[in-house]
């Protein structure tokens, strides 16, 4: 028979209420309640667009989930650092992943990613999508695609444009651009769009290549001059600027993207739960109109399966793009 001890007797009082707390942990992520507080990792610097979007829903978004909304930028590597980061963590509902469009081209211009895109991560929520603007800083001499091209042309190689990283849409659009024109242009790629935007506006950078989610407002404060966008038709905060393919490339449409992630496995109670209210946040006029308005972002807010689709398009897409013309990230 074996004789418990004071010892052993404490040991079992410590473990037994931490033994609880697992349990009740695990009980309250399969009945989809919500932890005391939750992360939403960016995987880019503070000043970019998916920077901005995680901040304006942050405040509404803990008031409908009862819970503390911490925003976390981990940037690196064209946002694989802090992805690579949510796709290790623990599927226990409280780590969650607010991507931009470069999230689908990573794994075709980044070898040897530490994580699996595909498996890695479960979708959540699909955001949105925008139009890319190309834009200069004011006193530059480049006002129409037409200069930029000519420029190109005339001076191969010295005419810079900065994205937010090897692999995103703006980076591959302008490369596909570029081949298709004959112009030869130097990437600079920054680790988001803050320090892009900053960079654009001093004149480091020729042009700048971002979504109108971040180069919207700058145009209209006066920093920047836009040059032309990349949607089908022109986005009605920038009525004045014309399309790519109203400057003489019919049918060239490119467009960033946001959407949110939580790390494989993570109970579909959780993700219901915080892509509901997410959804439902981005929704409330006074944000729906920050970002539509503003910032010219189209709301999509599609579930799992939407987001899925999407991204599985968007590889095929750019993953094409890359293959052949062997883009390499930088």
């Amino acid at each position: 028979m074996h004789t418990l001890t004071r010892r052993s007797l404490l040991l079992g009082a410590v473990a037994a209420p931490w033994a609880a707390h697992i349990q009740a942990k695990a009980q309250a992520q399969v009945l989809g309640q919500t932890p005391a507080a939750m992360k939403i990792v960016v995987p880019y610097p503070p000043g970019g667009s998916t920077d901005v979007i995680a901040r304006l829903v942050q405040g509404d978004l803990q008031q409908r989930l009862g819970a503390a909304i911490i925003i976390e930028n981990r940037p690196g590597a064209s946002g694989s650092v802090g992805t690579a980061a949510v796709a290790k963590s623990p599927p226990d509902g409280t780590t969650w992943l607010m991507v931009f469009d470069n999230h689908a081209a990573n794994p075709f211009v980044l070898p040897n990613l530490p994580f699996d895109t595909e498996k890695d991560l479960d979708p959540v929520l699909f955001i949105g999508t925008a139009p890319y603007v190309v834009a200069t800083q004011p006193q530059k001499a480049f006002k129409t695609l037409a200069d930029v091209i000519a420029a190109a042309k005339a001076r191969p190689d010295t005419i810079s444009y900065g994205s937010v990283g090897s692999g995103s849409v703006g980076h591959l659009a302008t490369v596909l651009l570029s081949k298709q024109s004959g112009a030869r242009l130097v990437h600079v790629p920054y680790r988001g769009g803050g320090p892009a935007m900053n960079d654009a506006i001093a004149g480091h950078v020729d042009l700048l290549v971002g979504s109108t989610a971040l180069v919207a407002p700058q145009v209209k404060a006066g920093a920047l001059h836009a040059v032309v966008q990349t949607g089908k038709s022109r986005a009605a905060t920038l009525a004045e600027v014309p399309t790519v393919g109203e400057s003489g490339f019919p049918g060239f449409e490119a467009y960033a993207w946001w959407g949110v992630f939580a790390p494989a496995g993570t109970p579909k109670a959780a993700i219901t739960r915080f892509g509901d209210a997410l959804a439902a946040t981005l929704r409330e006029p006074r944000i729906a109109a920050q970002l539509s308005e503003t910032q010219q972002v189209t709301l999509t807010l599609g579930g799992p399966p939407e987001l899925a689709r999407f991204v599985n398009e968007q590889m095929r897409v750019w993953g094409a793009v890359v293959r052949e013309y062997d883009i390499k990230g930088d």
